[in-house]
């Protein structure tokens, strides 16, 4: 799964989940905004297994670009 990366006007850091709808989480740092994204979209991904809904194909879990 992609992480979709920037760093805003303002100067916060916004980490965004293409595959997942609405997973998107900013952070003070690069590292933080990446931590709650995957944490998001972890989260997102078990509440559909657990509701027998659809998930993305996976052939790794998260992947940054540098």
């Amino acid at each position: 799964m992609n992480i979709e990366i920037e760093k805003e006007a303002d100067g916060r850091w916004i980490a965004e989940v293409p595959d997942l709808s609405g997973v998107m989480a900013y952070g003070t740092t690069r590292q933080d905004a990446l931590a709650k994204a995957e944490s998001l979209a972890l989260r997102v991904i078990a509440d559909r297994l657990d509701h027998g809904e659809a998930i993305p194909e996976l052939d790794e879990l998260f992947a940054v670009p540098a």
